[in-house]
């Protein structure tokens, strides 16, 4: 099962999501995939978020307990999307991708308060200062299970600095990609790898045995 989370300004129409759509529905799996259209507030977004992985739990049948919380649901987050994806991860003890993630995503977009217009169909929102507290509010100091997560980044990303991701991830899983950029143009070439790693045995899951 694996829930896409894009980053700021983007959608289900980015690249990265139209790519993993396409191949998780070529291999009859569209019932567990979701890719929702993500709130501009932090806090209505990873709410949103969490409630589609709980669907997407329901449907395949995975019952949590607090003694075995893993569950096969990853999480793949871009950018922004990367910074949410990791808080729903300790959170909910399921794994993560993180693509050029934003590691520091408070800091970063107080920068961006304003009005901003969406990538792909151009429709306008606000970004506020409540949601740079919103932000502050989900920080993770450190994650605490680094054989959950998976790095992703490129060395030519424009707009975060790519050893703030291999540093905060240290321990991870890590593809650095020299070169390339924010948007990973050439996703393709590591999406096996993301959906290999996606689609391994969670470790302590119930279907484990």
């Amino acid at each position: 099962m694996i829930l896409y989370l894009h980053g700021f300004r983007s959608s289900p129409e980015s690249f990265k999501a139209r790519l993993l759509a396409q191949v998780m529905a070529a291999q009859g799996r569209s019932d567990e995939w979701a890719c929702p259209v993500l709130p501009a507030s932090p806090r209505l977004a990873v709410e949103l978020a969490e409630s589609l992985a709980a669907d997407l739990q329901r449907r395949a049948g995975v019952r949590q307990s607090p003694d075995r919380p893993r569950t096969g649901l990853t999480i793949i987050g871009s950018s922004l999307g990367g910074y949410y994806a990791t808080w729903l991860a300790e959170r909910l003890g399921c794994r993560a991708v993180l693509l050029n993630p934003a590691v520091h995503a408070a800091r970063d977009l107080a920068t961006q308060v304003g009005e901003h217009t969406s990538y792909h169909d151009n429709q306008p929102f606000v970004f506020t200062p409540a949601y740079v507290d919103e932000l502050k509010a989900m920080e993770v100091p450190r994650i605490t299970d680094p054989d959950r997560y998976f790095l992703v980044a490129a060395t030519g990303d424009e707009v975060l600095d790519w050893t703030e991701m291999r540093d905060f991830y240290a321990g991870a899983r890590q593809r650095i990609i020299e070169g390339s950029d924010h948007g990973i143009a050439d996703f393709a070439t590591w999406l096996p790898e993301v959906l290999a790693f996606a689609d391994a045995p969670h470790p302590h899951a119930p279907n484990d045995e």
